[in-house]
C-alpha cells in the first residue's frame, strides 16, 4: 500500500509519545507522524508516578538521568486524619512510611515531562504536526486510514503565517488524545464509570509550608524525630469521608494540591471560585491549616473535572488502537494512570513493531480487546469501588492501604522488576493468578465497606483519629512484603472485632428497652 506514513499518532502528551519512541526503537525504519493540537500542555489529574510506571520510565525509556536533574523522587504515600476542625495538629493520625523508599517514584511536572518526551520522540525520527487539529479520521482497516487536520504553519517558509488543511494515509492510527478519547467517542465504545461518580479540583500554589522544617522541629519533637525520610518529598493525602486531598512538590518550589469527591457522600463547600473553595476546604483541616495557612494559590492555575472515570469498551482493531487515557481512566488514588499508560503504550508499539515487519498480529489485537476492559474492571472493583465510604476512618483506610500497597507489590511490581520487557506485554489482572488477587481484594474491600457505613451509623465511624501514628518499615518486591500484609490483615480483623462488639452489645441492651416499650403499646 501507498502510505504516507506507517503510523499516525494522534496525540504527543506522554502516552503518544511514549508509543512512539518505544516503536522508533523497536523498528527504527518505521515512518511516524505525531499530531499534537497545542502549543503548551497543560495539567494533570494528580502528579506523582508509581514503582510500575518508574519502572517503565527509567528501564525502559531510559529517563533516569532526565528524572533525576529535572523531577523529584518521591517518598512514598503518607496519610493523614482528624476527626475535629480545630484538632491540634500534633493529635492527628499520621499513617507512611519511617525511612526512605525502596524503589524509585517521583513526584512529576507532567507538563515539563511530556514536553520532555514529545523532544526524544522527534529526536529518534519522527516528525510532528503541532498546533494541529484532526478534523476527520477515517478507519478502514488493512486498505489504510485516512487523518485530516489543520495546521498552523507559522514557521514554514509562507509569506505570511496561517493554516492549511492536510490529509495523510497511514497503515496504523494511535488514539493518544487522553480524555478527549476521539476514536472511543466516534466508534461509540466510550463508557462513562457511573458507579465511581467522582469530581476533583486542584491547583498549583506557592508559600507552602515546609513540612520538616526547623521550626516544626520546634514545636513538634515527636513528630520530627518519629521519621527518618523527609515527609516533604512523599505524597501526602489529607482525607475526610468521601474525599481527599493531595499535596504534590513539584521542581522548583511550587506544590500540586488537589481534592477528589464522591459526590454521593460529599460536596464542596461553597464560595467565590473555584480556587478559593478548594484552598477553604484545606484550610478546614487541621494539617491542611498548618501547611496552607499563608499559601497563595497561582492565578491562572486552578483546573477542574467532572466525572472522572470512564472506559473505552473496545481499545483496538485492524489498523487502530487506543494507549494511555484515551483507552480509560480510574482514579487519581494510589497514581495508577501512569501505570495504564505505560502499560499500553508498550503493548501497542509492540503490536505494530511486529505487523509492520510482516507478522500477523490478529492474536495481540484479540487479547488487547478482551484483557483491557477486565483489567479496567478488577483495579476498579477490587481498589476503587465505594472506596470513599471509608476514606475518613484511619483505622479502617490504614487497613486497606497497607494490603492495597502490599499486593500492588507482589502482583505486579516483582514481575515488572524481574523482567520489564516481558511484563509490560502482559496486562494486570491476567489468568488465574490475576483472578484470585481480584476475589481476594475485592472481598476485603466489600468488607471494609461493610464496617464503615456500620461505624457511621453508630457514631463510631473516625473516633481513633486522633492521637496514634503508625510509621512502618515500608515495602519491598520479595517474601519480606509478607510483613505489611499481616500488619493489615491484623488491623482490618482489629475492625472487625469491634464490630462484634458493637453488635453484641446492641442486642444486649435491646431486650432491657423491650418491655417498658410492650407496656406503653398495651397501655
Amino acid at each position: 500500500m501507498n502510505f504516507e506514513y506507517d503510523v499516525v499518532i494522534i496525540g504527543g502528551a506522554f502516552s503518544g509519545a511514549a508509543t512512539a519512541l518505544m516503536l522508533k526503537r523497536k523498528r527504527p525504519e518505521a515512518r511516524v507522524l505525531i499530531i499534537e493540537k497545542n502549543a503548551e500542555f497543560d495539567r494533570k489529574v494528580g502528579e506523582s508516578s508509581t514503582e510500575v510506571s518508574s519502572c517503565y520510565m527509567t528501564r525502559i525509556l531510559g529517563l533516569t538521568h532526565y528524572l533525576g536533574h529535572h523531577q523529584l523522587a518521591k517518598q512514598g504515600l503518607r496519610l493523614w486524619f482528624s476527626n475535629q476542625s480545630d484538632q491540634p495538629f500534633d493529635d492527628c493520625v499520621e499513617i507512611g512510611t519511617r525511612y526512605q523508599s525502596r524503589l524509585p517514584a517521583y513526584q512529576l511536572d507532567r507538563a515539563k515531562l511530556d514536553s520532555h518526551m514529545l523532544d526524544l520522540a522527534v529526536r529518534a525520527g519522527c516528525d510532528l504536526w503541532r498546533l494541529a487539529k484532526v478534523t476527520n479520521c477515517e478507519l478502514n482497516g488493512a486498505t489504510g486510514q485516512m487523518v485530516n487536520a489543520i495546521v498552523d504553519l507559522p514557521n514554514e517558509g509562507q509569506t505570511s503565517p496561517g493554516s492549511r488543511e492536510r490529509t495523510v494515509r497511514a497503515r496504523w492510527i494511535v488514539d493518544a488524545t487522553g480524555r478527549a478519547a476521539m476514536l472511543a467517542r466516534k466508534l461509540g465504545h466510550f463508557r462513562p464509570n457511573t458507579e465511581h461518580p467522582i469530581n476533583a479540583v486542584w491547583a498549583r500554589f506557592t508559600g507552602v509550608k515546609e513540612w520538616d522544617s526547623y521550626e516544626w522541629r520546634e514545636r513538634f519533637p515527636d513528630y520530627a524525630n518519629g521519621c527518618r525520610t523527609a515527609r516533604e518529598w512523599a505524597t501526602n493525602h489529607l482525607f475526610g469521608r468521601g474525599w481527599w486531598v493531595w499535596i504534590i512538590p513539584l521542581h522548583g518550589g511550587d506544590v500540586s494540591a488537589g481534592i477528589v469527591y464522591d459526590t454521593r457522600i460529599f460536596k464542596l463547600p461553597e464560595g467565590p471560585s473555584l480556587g478559593h473553595r478548594l484552598h477553604a476546604h484545606i484550610l478546614a483541616n487541621p494539617v491542611g491549616r498548618e501547611i496552607f495557612a499563608a499559601a497563595r494559590i497561582i492565578e491562572g492555575d486552578v483546573h477542574a473535572l467532572a466525572m472522572l472515570p470512564y472506559h473505552s469498551e473496545k481499545v483496538c482493531g485492524d489498523g487502530w488502537a487506543a494507549v494511555g487515557d484515551a483507552a480509560g481512566f480510574l482514579d487519581p488514588l494510589y497514581s495508577p494512570g501512569l501505570d495504564f499508560c505505560s502499560y499500553t503504550s508498550y503493548f501497542v508499539a509492540d503490536l505494530m513493531a511486529h505487523n509492520l515487519g510482516g507478522e500477523d498480529v490478529a492474536d495481540q489485537l484479540r487479547y488487547y480487546n478482551e484483557q483491557y476492559p477486565i483489567t479496567y474492571r478488577y483495579w476498579f472493583e477490587s481498589l476503587y469501588k465505594d472506596k470513599y465510604y471509608y476514606m475518613g476512618d484511619a483505622d479502617l483506610m490504614s487497613a486497606a492501604l497497607l494490603l492495597d500497597v502490599s499486593g500492588y507489590y507482589l502482583g505486579l511490581i516483582r514481575a515488572i522488576y524481574r523482567d520489564p520487557e516481558c511484563a509490560f506485554l502482559s496486562l494486570p489482572f491476567t489468568g488465574i493468578g490475576g483472578r484470585f488477587a481480584r476475589n481476594a481484594m475485592t472481598f476485603y474491600s466489600r468488607r471494609l465497606v461493610a464496617l464503615a457505613k456500620r461505624r457511621w451509623a453508630t457514631g463510631y465511624y473516625g473516633k481513633r483519629n486522633d492521637g496514634w501514628r503508625d510509621l512502618y518499615d515500608g515495602f519491598v518486591p520479595d517474601t519480606r512484603v509478607r510483613k505489611q500484609i499481616w500488619r493489615g490483615l491484623r488491623r482490618w480483623w482489629k475492625c472487625e472485632v469491634i464490630n462484634v462488639g458493637h453488635n453484641i452489645r446492641r442486642t444486649t441492651t435491646q431486650p432491657m428497652h423491650q418491655p417498658s416499650a410492650q407496656l406503653a403499646i398495651n397501655q
